[in-house]
């Protein structure tokens, strides 16, 4: 497992099942490549589905105290390393002072947790073949969290390019290099405005990594963080993962941030978590037979690119730092706004060819014939 998954799983959250205790780990699933995050978006509304009837249940059973069954419903579970003990305590006071069919009650009472839904693929997925459902996810708006492990080529499949591989890397199917920029899925994510979105390498920033994978779990929407993942592809000795990953960082081959949406009047949601980048990529390309190859091969091809590779870093950089100037306020939800799950009344023909739109439609002045 690569390392930021197996830290994900150490996150301190009970709807992660994060602590093994009394025979539980994480509840953990899979399907197929393509509808990776289809399925993990279904798995969303499957759960709020159950939350409703597990509720009622509780309301059912008489002879519980009111106060008692408002604790166990009403448990403040925003703040995540506080909702294992807010919403346990009182499940276990429950077993105290009930007794016969009320018992089963408390085979409920982790239903009662906040569950923390995480979809985990590779680049491949996520920049290319699941792309359209990725983006169907973040635009949702439902609170699910996607972790990308970006190896920057098809590691599972032999090392194929993606839209992922960086410019001048060489991999199946771009022998000479690959000559176009890597895809930027974080600030297409970010175009949404209401998407958590982060870059991270644990190796180079472990704590800029923990803090964004809990903010991502904290925020109630849908959340995208894009982990830098070392491959036997890139041609490193994989003991220096870490180091390696640092790096990256260093020389701005892989910025660090955290876009962070927020309601509030002045908010700047983009946060650069690196430095301004110290010395070439060029540095950090050498290190990599991806890029070596390339230059041993065609060195002016190399080159070439190579320089296009630098350009790409000064300019991302340069952008990037201007984006965490800006300010952008996520617009609050109107009260009363309407529902996106109410259906939509279309027009329909009057005899005679007329059309009457529904009643109180905003530009209903006047009739058209229909098909015009």
């Amino acid at each position: 497992m690569p390392p930021v998954a197996r830290r994900l799983w150490r996150q301190p959250a009970d709807g992660l099942y994060a602590i093994i205790v009394a025979g539980r780990g994480p509840a953990w699933s899979n399907s197929l490549f393509e509808d990776n995050a289809e399925f993990g978006l279904g798995m969303r509304p499957g759960w709020n589905s159950r939350t409703p009837r597990h509720a009622a249940c509780w309301n059912s059973v008489g002879g519980l105290d009111a106060d008692l069954v408002g604790e166990l419903l009403g448990a403040d579970q925003h703040d995540e390393p506080e909702s294992t003990p807010s919403a346990s305590e009182p499940s276990r006071r429950a077993g105290d002072v009930v007794a016969g069919p009320a018992q089963r009650l408390l085979s409920l009472a982790d239903e009662l947790v906040e569950k923390s839904v995480w979809i985990i693929g590779g680049d491949g997925w996520a920049y290319d073949i699941g792309y359209g459902g990725l983006d169907h996810v973040l635009a949702s708006g439902r609170n699910v969290n996607i972790l990308v492990l970006d190896t920057e080529v098809y590691s599972n499949t032999g090392g194929q390019a993606s839209k992922a591989t960086p410019r001048a890397a060489a991999a199946k199917f771009a022998p000479h290099g690959k000559a176009s920029a890597k895809k930027d899925l974080g600030m297409i994510a970010q175009a949404y405005g209401d998407v958590y979105v982060a870059q991270v390498a644990i190796g180079a920033n472990q704590q800029q990594t923990v803090r964004a994978l809990s903010e991502a779990q904290a925020w109630d929407g849908p959340s995208l963080i894009i982990a830098y993942s070392t491959c036997i592809a890139h041609g490193i000795d994989m003991e220096t993962s870490m180091t390696h990953q640092g790096d990256a960082v260093r020389t701005g081959y892989w910025p660090l941030y955290r876009f962070r949406p927020s309601e509030d009047a002045d908010a700047v949601p983009l946060h650069m978590d690196s430095r301004a980048p110290m010395g070439k990529v060029a540095d950090f390309m050498g290190s990599e037979a991806r890029f070596a190859m390339l230059q041993r091969a065609y060195p002016d091809r190399a080159r070439e690119l190579g320089d296009l590779a630098q350009a790409d870093a000064d300019e991302r950089w340069r952008y990037y730092s201007q984006l965490a100037g800006v300010t952008r306020v996520l617009p609050a939800e109107r009260e009363g706004a309407a529902d996106d799950d109410q259906p939509v009344t279309s027009p329909t023909p009057e005899p005679g060819g007329t059309v009457t739109p529904p009643s109180g439609d905003a530009g209903a002045a006047g009739t058209k014939k229909a098909g015009e």
